[in-house]
């Protein structure tokens, strides 16, 4: 009951408590749910992978060598 009591410390009725914790979570799955939908659009966007190779390539030539 500790997460109830969480809710319910704003003043709430245990039946908005559990109605405000219902929401948040199903804000927090929908966020969940978008964040995965975009990495795998990147993911499967060929070019854009591509464009990162070369910027990590790009980068990998301004590291100082190692050889002072």
């Amino acid at each position: 009951m500790a997460a109830l009591d969480v809710v319910r410390a704003d003043g709430l009725t245990d039946s908005e408590a559990v109605r405000t914790a219902l929401r948040e979570t199903a804000a927090r799955r929908r966020v969940r749910s978008a964040i995965r939908e975009e990495v795998q659009r990147v993911a499967a966007d060929e070019s854009d992978r591509e464009e990162m190779r070369i910027i990590r390539e790009q980068m990998a030539e301004l590291v100082p060598s190692a050889n002072i």
